[in-house]
C-alpha cells in the first residue's frame, strides 16, 4: 500500500486547500460531523441551473478529511448535480473497498489517491465526511 502522506498532491490539498473559505451567498449549506474523531466541516455550494458553480468548505479535522473535502470541491466544481452525485457514489464505493474499473479511477481523478484508505477502517469516516455531506445537500 502506498503512503498517502508521501503524496505531494495529497499534502498540498491537506495543508493548502484551495476550496477552504467562507463562500459569499451560497445556495446550499450543510454541516457534517464525524463523531468518532471530532472532525467537522460545513460544506457550501452555489448551484445554478443544475450546475455546481462553486463549492467550498470550512471547519477543522485531520489531514485526510481536509484533503478529501478539498479534492471533492475541486472535482465537482463546474459539474452538473447528476454528475456530482455520480462521482460521490463512486468515491464512497471506492472507500468501502468495492472493486471498480480503471475508468472510475480516471473519473475520480485526484480523489482516486484516497482508495488505500479502504484498508484503514479507522480513517474511512474521515475520507467520507465531505462526500456524505455533499450527498445530503444533493438529496435535499
Amino acid at each position: 500500500m502506498g503512503n498517502l502522506y508521501s503524496s505531494a498532491s495529497f499534502m498540498e490539498h491537506s495543508s493548502h486547500p484551495d476550496y477552504k473559505y467562507e463562500m459569499d451567498a451560497p445556495t446550499h449549506s450543510h454541516d457534517g460531523v464525524n463523531p468518532s474523531c471530532g472532525d467537522e466541516l460545513t460544506l457550501t455550494l452555489r448551484i445554478d441551473n443544475g450546475v455546481v458553480e462553486e463549492a467550498a468548505f470550512t471547519g477543522h479535522g485531520c489531514a485526510i478529511s481536509q484533503a478529501s473535502a478539498d479534492i471533492m470541491a475541486e472535482l465537482i466544481t463546474g459539474e452538473t448535480i447528476e454528475e456530482a452525485r455520480r462521482l460521490s457514489g463512486l468515491f464512497l464505493a471506492m472507500i468501502r473497498g468495492e472493486e471498480l474499473s480503471e475508468d472510475v479511477f480516471e473519473d475520480l481523478d485526484e480523489a482516486a489517491q484516497l482508495k488505500d484508505i479502504s484498508h484503514m477502517p479507522a480513517r474511512v469516516k474521515c475520507a467520507e465526511l465531505a462526500w456524505r455531506t455533499l450527498e445530503k445537500i444533493l438529496s435535499e
